[in-house]
């Protein structure tokens, strides 16, 4: 395969795959804006929620890259991870240093 079929097929499954991930982490922003509605957390844990979720996109988008090369790159470490079972937990990805594991 050349090298541009292997980038064209790289950025396909890196667009894909970070759709798929936005889409989950925006997912979490909006049981956020129920559970406040809901009256269970106040507009401060919401706002929490929202920054964790700047902070967990940006890895996500940092992972995904933005050109040929970088994604290329993505997709072979994305291949590589789910072989091993072990695709990266983007929302813990974006958790404040020393609060990894802990749930917001």
């Amino acid at each position: 395969m050349s090298e541009r079929a292997c980038s064209r097929d790289a950025r396909a499954l890196i667009a894909a795959y970070h759709e798929e991930q936005l889409q989950l982490l925006l997912e979490r922003v909006r049981e956020g804006f129920d559970r406040m509605a809901a009256g269970e957390i106040d507009v401060f844990d919401l706002d929490q929620l929202i920054y964790h979720y700047k902070r967990s996109a940006a890895e996500l988008w940092k992972f995904c890259g933005s050109s040929g090369g970088a994604w290329l790159r993505a997709a072979q470490t994305l291949a590589l991870l789910r072989e091993e079972g072990d695709e990266p937990d983007w929302w813990e990805a974006g958790s404040p240093r020393g609060r990894r594991g802990r749930e917001d």
